[in-house]
């Protein structure tokens, strides 16, 4: 159960920063436009993402066993980071989220942005392969119920982002809502690290 709620708030906390990704189908949820083939890119995308990052581990450690405890060091160090600069959005505020304004897309060129902004983004690859895959190795044989709880968060996630677009574009237009998420991160964030620190 540990291994499965680990993987399911560690995917969930990783890819919830609005980066170019998430905006593009936050933008195509809003216009009520191509959203579902729009998901489905994401969540296919990331739980093959995720997939290799899991169950690569397990292969790179038996190949290469320095490797494991340096991507668990570097990824507690990475999520230190990452989530003293959430602490510092929260705590300065002045962010919002608008709809983005421009031309309709066929759903050809919508399912081509989506793969672009995926699989052409560097930061993907860290958080899903390298993040997700150091954090699995810690659960050893309980590998896969890390990545089914990591592959439902993201499901969740784009599922949440892509169909209820319209409803928290007027909750992430206000200030306060960015504060309350960028410390929600910021706190996940930090307990994940501690636990790699730790080895679970």
């Amino acid at each position: 159960m540990q291994a499965l709620i680990t993987g399911f708030l560690s995917s969930l906390t990783l890819i919830a920063a609005i980066g170019s990704q998430n905006a593009f189908v936050l933008r195509q949820g809003l216009r009520r436009r191509h959203v579902v083939p729009v998901v489905l890119v994401c969540i296919l995308s990331e739980a093959l993402l995720i997939s290799i990052g899991v169950f690569s581990s397990a292969w790179i450690a038996t190949v290469l066993p320095i490797a494991l405890p340096i991507m668990r060091w570097g990824g507690a160090a990475f999520l230190l980071v990452y989530g003293a600069l959430s602490l510092r959005s929260a705590l300065r505020g002045g962010q919002s989220l608008t709809a983005a304004q421009g031309s309709a897309q066929s759903l050809r060129a919508a399912v081509l942005t989506c793969l672009m902004l995926t699989w052409l983004n560097p930061h993907v690859y860290l958080d899903t392969v390298v993040l997700l895959g150091a954090i699995s190795a810690e659960f050893g044989d309980l590998a896969w119920l890390f990545a089914i709880g990591a592959i439902s968060g993201s499901t969740v996630f784009f599922t949440a982002l892509g169909f209820g677009a319209r409803y928290m574009a007027a909750l992430f237009a206000k200030e306060l809502s960015w504060r309350i998420l960028d410390a929600a991160i910021c706190v996940v964030m930090w307990l994940i690290a501690v636990k790699l620190m730790r080895g679970f």
